[in-house]
């Protein structure tokens, strides 16, 4: 790309960019669609919203590969303290009846 005048080499890694938000809007998306299926199960069986051990277990392991992908552990947390927080709250819907 240094061959190539700035406003290409931006417009290409835009374009870059844009993929790749494209492919993460998809595969949250795909996360959520398991994440329902957690929800109905959990709401069948009586079983509470939110499992703090499991969501300690992963900020643990996402904030390793974090680490590994040269990414900031605590932006890894804090999305997905965010996108749990999320989850819980379909959840809660899916408990009390409400979805």
């Amino acid at each position: 790309m240094a061959d190539e005048n700035p406003a290409e080499e931006l417009a290409a890694l835009r374009q870059s960019i844009d993929n790749i938000d494209a492919a993460l809007v998809h595969l949250l998306a795909e996360r959520f669609k398991a994440t329902q299926q957690v929800g109905r199960l959990k709401a069948t069986h009586g079983l509470p919203p939110s499992d703090p051990e499991r969501e300690r277990v992963q900020i643990a392991r996402l904030r390793s590969l974090a680490v590994d992908a040269r990414l900031d552990p605590a932006f890894a947390e804090k999305w997905f303290n965010f996108v749990v927080a999320e989850v819980i709250h379909h959840h809660e819907q899916l408990a009390s009846g409400s979805e």
